[in-house]
C-alpha cells in the first residue's frame, strides 16, 4: 500500500532517471538528480532539526530548485511551506507568526531577506550549505519507517476573510488519494509536456507538481513576464512541446484577449484543464476553436479539499449557456449541497441553489495553529447523527442543471439581500462576462446605499459599446431586473489577489 507520496518520485527516477522532470528556462532537474537532490536536502534539514516535527518553509523563487525543496523537506519527514521570494513582506510576517517556524530553506540570494523576516531565533538554512553535505540514506531509512500515510505532506496558505492567512494542513493520504483519481480521470500520460502557470504557494500548481511525477512526465515553468507578451508565451508553448496546461482563466483570458493564436499555435496542446475562477464563455469559445480536437476540462475545488473534488469534460454545443458546470464528483470525494436548513439538496432539484459541502479523504487536517477557524468549516455531516463524519463547508454555491452536474453559483459571501430578493453576485458576473464588450468583471454590494457595483474592463475592440446604457440593455436580455448592477465602473485592469482572483476588498476601498 502506498503511504508516502515520495513513491512517486523513487518510481519515476527509477524507470526514467536521465528523463527531465522539472525545468525553467535557465535549468532543470532530471528524475534521477532530482531524487538524490531532495534526499541530501532532507538528510540535512533532519540533522538541523535532531528529530523535531515541525512544517518547514520554502523560501524560494519559482524553479526546479523550489521542487526539490519540497521533497527534500518529505524526506526529512516533516510537512513543506511554499513561500515565494516575491511575497510581499506583511504577508510573510503575519505566516510567521502563525508557523513559527525552527528552520527555513532559502538560498545565498535570499538568506539576508529570509532572516528579516523570520527573525535571528530560526535557523536559514541554504541550497548553497546542503550541497556540500551527502545524503543519509540510513538516517533516510529509519524516517520512512516511522511515516504514517496520515503525517502532514504540506501546509499551505490561503487568504482569510479577515486578512489572516490561513495555513491548510493536507496529508500524504489525501494527496496520494487526489493524484489516484485525477490522473486516470483526466488521461494524464508519460509523455505529457505541461507548462506551469501558478504559483506553487497555489493549489492550481498541484496539478502540475504531481502529475508530473506520478506519470513521470515533464513540467516546465513559464516565466511570468510571458503572460504580459503572448508572442513569447506562444513561442514557450511551441519550443517546449507543451502538450497540457491547468491555468486559471484569467491567464487563459490574455490569450484570448490578444487573439494570440493569430501569431502562433502551438500545436502539441491536447489537454487544457482550468478553474479556481469563473471562465468567461468567450475566453472559453476562442481556445475552443482553435484547439476544437482537444479535452476541455473545467474542475473546482478548495484548498481545503486537496485542490479538486469535481470536473467536467466539456462536450458538444455550449453556446447557450453563460457558465460552464463544473460536473460531478472526483472518484472517492462526496460532493453534495445543503440548503439554509442543512437540508439535502438531490439532483432531482435542478436550479435550487445551496452550499458546497465535501467529505471524504481528500479533506485536510485543519488550519495550523487555528482551531477555531478549523471548527467553524470542518464539521460534523448534518445529515448523518449515528457516528462521527467530518465534513468540509466550502461556502461556495451551486446548483444541479437537467443532466444532474452541478453548477457554480459563486460565494456564500456574494450572496446579498437587495430589493426584497436574495441574489448571487457570481450570477450577475457570469452574465457580464459572456458579454463581447466585457472582457472581465467583479461585482460588490454597498450595504449603506443598497446598491450593486460591476467594475469591469471593456474589450479593446469593443470599448465603444461598454456603456452604462449597453450594459443595462445587454444584461436585462439575460437576467432579471432586480439583478442588474445599480453603478458601472470601467477600469484599465481589475486588481487581483495573489492567485489571480478579482481583489473585492480593494474594489470596495477604490470605489466606496
Amino acid at each position: 500500500m502506498q503511504t508516502n507520496i515520495l513513491e512517486y518520485l523513487e518510481y519515476s527516477a527509477g524507470r526514467l532517471p536521465d528523463k527531465v522532470a522539472y525545468g525553467d528556462i535557465k535549468d532543470s532537474l532530471r528524475y534521477g538528480e532530482l531524487l538524490a537532490l531532495s534526499k541530501r536536502i532532507g538528510s540535512v534539514i533532519a540533522r538541523s532539526l535532531e528529530g523535531v516535527r515541525v512544517p518547514v518553509p520554502v523560501f524560494l523563487k519559482k524553479s526546479p530548485a523550489a521542487l526539490a525543496g519540497f521533497f527534500g523537506v518529505l524526506y526529512s519527514g516533516n510537512a513543506y511551506v511554499p513561500l515565494d521570494v516575491e511575497m510581499p513582506a506583511a504577508r510573510l510576517s503575519l505566516i510567521k507568526e502563525n508557523l513559527k517556524p525552527a528552520l527555513v530553506l532559502t538560498d545565498e540570494e535570499h538568506r539576508e531577506t529570509a532572516s528579516a523576516v523570520f527573525g535571528e531565533d530560526v535557523r536559514i538554512l541554504t541550497c548553497e550549505e546542503i550541497l556540500r553535505e551527502e545524503a543519509d540514506e540510513a538516517l533516510l531509512e529509519g524516517i520512512r519507517g516511522r511515516h504514517l500515510d496520515t503525517d502532514p505532506a504540506y501546509v499551505l496558505y490561503t487568504s482569510g476573510s479577515t486578512g489572516v492567512p490561513k495555513g491548510v494542513v493536507v496529508s500524504h493520504r489525501s494527496l496520494i488519494d487526489y493524484m489516484e483519481s485525477f490522473c486516470p480521470a483526466v488521461g494524464v500520460r508519460e509523455d505529457d509536456v505541461i507548462a506551469s502557470q501558478a504559483p506553487f504557494y497555489f493549489d492550481a500548481s498541484l496539478i502540475d507538481i504531481y502529475c508530473t511525477l506520478k506519470m513521470g512526465a515533464t513540467l516546465y515553468i513559464v516565466p511570468l513576464e510571458h503572460f504580459s507578451i503572448p508572442i513569447r508565451l506562444m513561442e514557450f508553448l511551441q519550443e517546449r512541446g507543451i502538450t497540457m496546461i491547468r491555468w486559471v482563466p484569467s491567464a487563459m483570458g490574455i490569450v484570448s484577449t490578444f487573439k494570440a493564436f493569430k501569431s502562433l499555435r502551438p500545436d502539441k496542446l491536447r489537454l487544457i484543464i482550468f478553474g479556481a475562477e469563473s471562465m468567461p464563455m468567450k475566453c472559453f469559445n476562442y481556445w475552443r476553436e482553435n484547439y476544437p480536437e482537444a479535452d476541455f476540462v473545467q474542475i473546482y475545488g478548495p484548498t481545503e479539499i486537496t485542490g479538486i473534488c469535481t470536473y467536467h469534460f466539456i462536450k458538444g454545443d455550449v453556446s447557450d449557456l453563460t457558465v460552464l458546470p463544473i460536473g460531478r464528483a472526483l472518484k472517492n470525494s462526496g460532493v453534495f449541497l445543503l440548503d439554509e436548513k442543512d437540508e439535502l439538496i438531490d439532483e432531482k432539484m435542478s436550479g435550487q441553489v445551496g452550499e458546497i459541502c465535501v467529505k471524504g479523504t481528500c479533506l485536510a487536517h485543519g488550519y495550523y495553529n487555528d482551531p477555531e477557524r478549523t471548527a467553524a468549516s470542518f464539521v460534523n455531516n448534518p445529515l448523518n447523527p449515528y457516528y462521527p463524519e467530518r465534513i468540509y463547508r466550502t461556502g461556495d454555491m451551486a446548483s444541479y442543471n437537467g443532466k444532474g452536474e452541478l453548477v457554480f453559483a459563486g460565494r456564500r459571501d456574494f450572496q446579498i439581500k437587495h430589493m426584497g430578493h436574495r441574489i448571487e453576485l457570481g450570477e450577475i458576473e457570469n452574465a457580464a462576462n459572456s458579454l463581447e464588450a466585457v472582457r472581465r468583471c467583479a461585482c460588490f454590494f454597498d450595504e449603506k446605499k443598497n446598491k450593486i457595483h460591476m467594475v469591469f474592463e471593456p474589450e479593446s475592440d469593443k470599448e465603444a459599446g461598454a456603456d452604462e446604457t449597453y450594459l443595462i440593455n445587454a444584461l436585462g436580455e439575460r437576467l432579471p431586473k432586480y439583478m442588474i448592477p445599480n453603478v458601472f465602473h470601467s477600469v484599465d485592469s481589475l486588481p487581483q489577489t495573489a492567485t489571480g482572483k478579482a481583489d473585492r476588498v480593494r474594489l470596495k476601498e477604490m470605489f466606496l
